[in-house]
């Protein structure tokens, strides 16, 4: 099984969630999303895997969110998955990839339901 996950090593729960998987053995494919952040075409794929609009998946506490007046209700879905791919810290994490499905590891054991 093919699993990735988009990660950030500073974040706890990121990295519980990477010791989760490989506790089962898995070694998932590690994207550490802040170096390499995901295009916009690669957010609306993972939207979908999640059944989330881009707002859900957005950080709504860090500055870029702020200073570019995200929370504004007029902006449409692909503003704000342009945002993400533009401000990766924006993105919630961590986000896991398997079996054609996403799962966000708060709590790490989240991600057990795709797996």
């Amino acid at each position: 099984m093919k699993v990735t996950i988009y990660h950030n090593p500073r974040c706890t729960k990121s990295r519980l969630t990477l010791q989760l998987l490989q506790d089962r053995g898995i070694e998932p494919n590690i994207i550490e999303y802040l170096k390499t952040p995901p295009d916009a075409a690669t957010l609306s794929g993972i939207l979908k895997q999640l059944d989330m609009t881009a707002r859900e998946l957005m950080r709504k506490n860090e500055e870029e969110y702020k200073q570019h007046n995200l929370g504004d209700s007029e902006l449409d879905q692909n503003t704000l998955i342009d945002a993400m791919a533009k401000y990766p810290k924006l993105i919630e994490r961590p986000i896991v990839i398997a079996n054609n499905k996403a799962a966000i590891g708060r709590p790490p054991e989240n991600v057990l339901e795709i797996l």
